[in-house]
């Protein structure tokens, strides 16, 4: 049997990295809001907040979010909206 060299067994990994594997509900959200607010870093982050909120509200918000024009960071108006919802909570 030929050994694969190890430069084509990293070329399969990076493959690999760039294929999203899903396993659950929250995961799912998770990734749609990450490409509705154009913030791919921040995934996992949404993936935990959609463990923890409703996820028909947070696809509202990340919807509405993304809809406005004139906001730079998507990602950061959208946490302190969230923000802003917790502390409305609390009182």
């Amino acid at each position: 049997m030929k050994q694969a060299s190890s430069d084509d067994y990293i070329k399969t990994l990076k493959e690999r990295m760039r294929i999203s594997k899903i396993y659950s509900a929250h995961q799912m959200i998770g990734l749609s809001i990450a490409e509705l607010l154009e913030d791919g870093m921040h995934k996992a982050l949404y993936m935990k907040l959609a463990k923890e909120y409703n996820n028909d509200w947070l696809m509202r918000l990340a919807r509405d979010v993304a809809s406005r024009a004139n906001i730079q960071n998507k990602g950061a108006y959208f946490m302190k909206l969230l923000q802003n919802k917790r502390m409305n909570e609390k009182d």
